[in-house]
């Protein structure tokens, strides 16, 4: 399979290009073509079927309109006083006399405002043998043989006041109409009790109706009228049929919809007609729809295959000039980064613009790697010294300090704190000096950073007060070693220090509750403030303090744009607070201890 897929992938540029050419642009853009004229025949298909559905739907509200005005005639049949007169007591009058009333309904029921189709035909039956009809009928009319008919019977057994035939055989004269069947209204005729005096049959000649109303229709346009059981009952042309497979499929189930018939090349559409369960069909050759778009398909493909011939030639032609070159420059800069920038390109077999390009290739190489190499040292070298100078820039500070505390001891009197400052002492040294680790347990920062209050309270005569908030889970969280130490070594030197008494330091280590990944370490002092301090160093020309600025400096090497240090002038006092990724030690790492406040 490997084999078979490496031989039909090109191996060539030139080769490559026209077939990326076929595959990215040509394939892609031809199947987008083709989709798009499936996609505008299906609209046309769509909305040809829409149009067709609604003439279908006018062809629905006639024949409704048509069922209609043989309720309406019904109605006035049985609503008629005289009618009913004439059917309930047909003894008044003699047997002529009573035709010639009958005749003269009709005829006003022929000429009323609603009837105006001239296709409905209606018979009345009493119960005492007498028939009265609007035509002539085809046979001369027994009164036994209508009143057996079987729809008259079924309506007899329904128990209902009237059914609905449709397929009722033409009793009508041929010289009035020649269609086969009627649609009849077969039904009781009763008074305000209820009781029966008489029967109607109401029909309609409905192939008449169909063909009248489909006159104007497009002669290229066939309509059907099919029944349930796939009977073709009214067609718009006497020689038209529909096949087999049509009759299947829209019979299928009572719904409406529309149909591509691949056998006759047409657009079926149909509609259900629920009340007489019945089929209205439109059939459209599909010629009729997609000729002209189906040329003018043509013609385009066409004209777009050839000029894209035409460019897929000239492309080739101008890939083959210089592919070649290119491809060997391809493969040698492939061979440069396996080998760390040292590779080179021959010279003496090229000319002109390629002996350029090949000696620029050339020489970038060997610049680029000298320059790698160069940067990857200088790096090294740069991040060692300076973490490193920040480190020790901090121990003669503190070792300052120190001696300081120790001189002014010796001055006043000897006694045990000097051991206790010694031990004190020793411990942020020994942390200082080992330069090998850059983070530490918090639990051993606090201890550091009591051993340095330590020393400072001893100076000061403690003059104020130190209050530790934290929670006991951080204590194995990951902080900078030596980080609190400068920012109380500030608080106290220029906030709380030249205070006789009242002074406060607050140091709270804890999570940010709207950032539980940060942890944050805060310094707060009620001391003279950020403003009132740089006045007195301004004019005490006092050293400017390096420790806030040493932090920020160990944040950026240790968490990049993760560690921040903020300074935040209170209304007395200042603020100094400390952000970085919360990094506990793995025995801890899911234990929630409750939180712990220690003061000293």
């Amino acid at each position: 399979m490997r084999k078979w897929l490496g031989w039909m992938i090109p191996h060539k540029l030139k080769y490559r290009l026209f077939a990326g050419f076929a595959l990215v642009i040509l394939l892609p853009f031809s199947i987008l073509n083709l989709y798009n004229y499936e996609k505008i025949e299906s609209l046309v298909q769509q909305k040809i079927s829409e149009q067709s559905h609604e003439q279908l739907d006018n062809l629905h509200q006639s024949l409704e309109d048509q069922l209609s005005i043989a309720f309406k005639t019904l109605i006035f049949l049985e609503q008629d006083s005289e009618v009913r007169r004439i059917l309930q007591n047909p003894g008044e009058h003699n047997v002529l006399d009573n035709k010639e009333r009958m005749e003269d309904k009709f005829k006003g029921l022929n000429n009323s405002f609603f009837l105006y189709n001239p296709s409905v035909y209606f018979t009345l039956l009493d119960e005492d043998g007498h028939i009265y009809t609007s035509y002539q009928p085809k046979v001369p009319l027994d009164y036994e043989t209508v009143a057996s008919d079987r729809s008259f019977l079924a309506l007899q057994d329904s128990g209902t006041s009237y059914v609905w035939t449709s397929n009722d055989e033409n009793y009508v004269s041929r010289d009035v109409t020649r269609s086969p069947t009627l649609l009849s209204l077969y039904a009781k005729l009763r008074d305000r009790n209820n009781n029966t005096y008489g029967l109607a049959r109401i029909s309609i000649d409905f192939s008449y109706w169909f063909q009248s109303v489909l006159q104007k229709s497009e002669s290229d346009q066939l309509y059907f009228i099919m029944t349930r059981q796939g009977e073709v009952i009214a067609r718009s042309n006497s020689e038209s049929k529909l096949s087999g497979e049509v009759i299947r499929e829209v019979s299928r189930e009572p719904s409406n919809g529309y149909w591509t018939d691949k056998s006759s090349e047409s657009l079926i559409n149909y509609s259900y007609l629920p009340s007489l369960d019945w089929y209205m069909i439109n059939r459209i050759p599909l010629q009729l729809l997609f000729g002209e778009i189906e040329s003018l398909k043509k013609h385009y493909f066409a004209t777009f295959y050839a000029i894209t011939a035409l460019f897929i030639a000239i492309a080739f032609m101008i890939a083959y000039t210089f592919t070649r070159p290119l491809s060997r420059l391809q493969v040698k800069m492939k061979e440069a980064v396996g080998k760390d920038l040292r590779i080179r390109l021959p010279e003496e077999n090229h000319r002109g613009e390629v002996l350029d390009l090949t000696r620029t290739f050339n020489t970038m190489m060997v610049d680029m790697n000298r320059l790698v190499q160069q940067l990857r040292i200088e790096e090294r070298q740069k991040d060692a010294v300076h973490f490193q100078m920040l480190l020790a820039q901090m121990n003669p500070h503190f070792l300052l300090n120190t001696l300081n505390t120790l001189k002014w001891i010796g001055l006043r009197n000897g006694n045990e704190e000097t051991v206790e400052i010694c031990l004190s002492l020793g411990k942020l040294l020994e942390t200082s000096l080992n330069s090998d680790v850059d983070l530490i347990l918090l639990r051993d920062e606090m201890d550091l950073t009591r051993a340095f209050l330590y020393i400072q309270q001893v100076r000061y005569g403690n003059v104020f007060d130190i209050e530790f908030s934290y929670d006991e889970e951080l204590l194995y969280a990951l902080v900078p070693k030596l980080s609190l130490q400068p920012l109380i070594d500030n608080a106290i030197r220029h906030g709380i220090g030249n205070m006789a008494e009242g002074g406060r330091i607050q140091i709270r280590m804890f999570r940010n509750a709207a950032m539980p990944e940060r942890l944050t370490l805060e310094v707060e002092d009620n001391g003279v403030g950020m403003d009132h301090s740089k006045n007195n160093r301004e004019q005490g020309r006092q050293r400017p303090s390096i420790g806030l600025q040493n932090i920020r400096e160990r944040l950026r090497l240790l968490f990049k744009d993760k560690g921040e240090l903020e300074v935040l002038s209170l209304e007395q006092g200042t603020l100094c607070r400390i952000h970085l990724p919360v990094l506990l030690s793995e025995p801890y790492e899911n234990q929630n201890l409750g939180n712990k406040n220690d003061e000293d």
